[in-house]
């Protein structure tokens, strides 16, 4: 079910953060994402990446700045507040997958609908949803009922993406979707993904070290590590 908005999904200006007890500042003067747009966060190992991810989550809060998803200000809501918008209002594909080793396939994947009504609301049918998902990304029905455990890397890789696209969230957030894949299953999982995203009108921002991507985005940003911290510019 696609988005159907014509607003920013994710709106940033001006963020800052400070590393507690480092000193070190993050910080990103500009990003924003329109339905369906696909951005990369790139950088050297330990510039910020992930960090910056965790922010844009809500997880963390910056020590200034703005933070907008679907038109809510992140920074000024509360700590549960930030994670039912999460739940509602993002779908993320880590980088280690975080799917759930005692359920089946069918069961990670419609997890997030448990803990989001409003998400919940927008799948009609939420078993024909999955199994259009599982098409999608090329996944046999056969091994819904499976456990998890029992498929490939890569059939894993893609019950995630299946996990945090199911009822079409504003946002995807994919850190290093990528890091466990040859690179032929790379580009396939790639276009998958993208393809799903921009059906879904969800927007795309995903963390990279594989220069390869760039051609999956419409936007690249640079994490530059300077003396007193991380600069994240547009390139």
């Amino acid at each position: 079910m696609p988005v159907g908005n014509t607003m920013n999904q994710l709106a940033i200006h001006d963020l800052h953060y400070r590393w507690p007890g480092t000193g070190r500042l993050l910080h990103l003067p500009e990003l924003t994402l329109g339905a369906g747009e696909r951005a990369m966060l790139k950088g050297v190992s330990g510039s910020g990446k992930s960090t910056l991810l965790n922010l844009v989550a809500g997880v963390l809060q910056p020590d200034s700045g703005t933070l907008e998803l679907t038109g809510t200000e992140l920074t000024s809501l509360s700590a549960g507040k930030r994670d039912r918008l999460r739940a509602e209002a993002m779908g993320i594909v880590f980088q280690q997958f975080n799917l759930l080793p005692y359920l089946s396939v069918h069961d990670n994947i419609v997890l997030p609908l448990q803990f989001a009504p409003k998400r919940r609301k927008r799948v009609a049918d939420a078993e024909q949803e999955v199994r259009r998902l599982m098409d999608a990304m090329e996944l046999p029905e056969s091994v819904l009922a499976r456990p998890v455990t029992e498929l490939s890397v890569g059939q894993q890789q893609r019950v995630a993406v299946a996990r945090a696209l199911l009822g079409a969230p504003a946002l995807i957030l994919a850190d290093e979707p990528t890091s466990a894949l040859d690179p032929e299953s790379r580009d396939r999982f790639m276009a998958l993904l993208t393809e799903q995203c921009r059906a879904a009108g969800s927007s795309l921002l995903l963390v990279s070290h594989d220069p390869a991507l760039a051609e999956c985005v419409d936007t690249q940003y640079q994490l530059q590590v300077h003396q007193g911290g991380t600069e994240v510019v547009p390139c």
